[in-house]
């Protein structure tokens, strides 16, 4: 039985704070290419990883604000979204040469035994990093939160947060494509020129660069927010709330900007949910996976159709892999953050 090489991204201890590097590690195992006689797992090699923000929150040791993933284990590889490809099977509903999308290590090869989040990924004209992306849980996240908790109407004015990022870069596209006028916010001038320039936003401007965040808010919708979809909570979302129109939604689908502080900040305009009757809910994607396949045929359909474009970070190498997660934090990144960690 062949025996090869495992390269690992190990979490060191649990973190309190935002992670840094060196809280992580990269170790070399052995591993058997075959998967154990009677386990009912298999093997796969990873091609791809994906870097969630909601990552962060599983390293620390209580279970806080992780939706419905339980903590990392130190000492072990971390876990999250990929592509894989099946390499031995005794599972007799994975077959060697299928191709995955689902919760995977951060390794170069894993023997899985869960299978409730994984999806066999059919052949489609679409690059395969695109299932932890576009096609993957942000895309899904986007979809699902902006047709069922936004209720988009035609004409409506649409404000998006970190804008650029892997969620943010298609709830713009899509607005624009329900007929709606959008504008995102982002952390340089070259992530707002992507937005305008290729995304196809109405405007967008640089948050970093706003002394005055309602002011700013003002200055593009002089005549409010219908929906803003919220990845960063904190001074944007306080801003935002006077600046919403009567019967206004808001998604609220992260707090990018609260996840390094031990305090998190205060809302002070919450009265305004109330004088403007405006409704605001926070979501994850898990809870609408049966529009999984509407979202795959609307979405495949709008990129095959050159209607959707898709921006990625690609990192080569599993080494990059601590650097890429933790750039995430301070958005280094520009679009979907991904690590390649083999070719097929």
């Amino acid at each position: 039985m062949e025996e090869v090489e495992n390269k690992q991204v190990i979490l060191k201890g649990y973190v309190d704070i935002l992670p840094n590097e060196s809280d992580m590690e990269i170790k070399v195992s052995k591993i058997k290419l075959k998967a154990p006689k009677g386990s009912g797992a298999f093997l796969v090699k990873n091609l791809y990883l994906s870097c969630d923000p909601y990552m962060r929150g599983r390293m620390r040791k209580i279970q806080a604000a992780n939706y419905l993933f339980l903590p990392f284990v130190p000492g072990q590889a971390l876990e999250g979204f990929g592509v894989s490809k099946v390499i031995d099977s005794d599972n007799p509903d994975f077959k060697p040469g299928d191709l995955l999308s689902g919760f995977t290590g951060w390794e170069e090869y894993s023997l899985i035994h869960k299978t409730e989040q994984l999806r066999k990924i059919q052949a489609e004209d679409v690059p395969l990093s695109y299932h932890v992306g576009l096609l993957g849980m942000p895309g899904f996240t986007a979809y699902a939160g902006f047709f069922e908790i936004c209720s988009p109407k035609k004409g409506e004015y649409v404000f998006v947060s970190a804008a650029s990022g892997a969620v943010g870069q298609l709830v713009g596209q899509l607005a624009k494509l329900h007929g709606c006028y959008v504008v995102g916010s982002a952390g340089t001038n070259q992530k707002v020129d992507l937005l305008k320039n290729k995304l196809g936003f109405d405007e967008a401007f640089n948050y970093k660069e706003e002394p005055d965040l309602d002011a700013a808010l003002k200055r593009y919708f002089s005549q409010g927010i219908d929906i803003y979809f919220d990845n960063v909570g904190g001074d944007m979302l306080d801003a935002a709330l006077p600046n919403m129109r009567i019967h206004g939604r808001i998604a609220v689908c992260g707090a990018a900007s609260q996840l390094g502080l031990s305090m998190p900040q205060g809302i002070h305009n919450l009265f305004n949910l109330i004088s403007k009757s405006v409704k605001m809910e926070g979501f994850v994607q898990h809870n609408y996976l049966h529009l999984y396949p509407r979202f795959l045929e609307h979405v495949i359909g709008y990129y095959k159709q050159g209607k959707i474009v898709y921006i990625e970070d690609m990192h080569e190498g599993l080494e990059s892999a601590p650097a890429a997660f933790v750039g995430l934090f301070s958005g280094k990144n520009v679009g979907k953050q991904v690590i390649r960690v083999a070719s097929e």
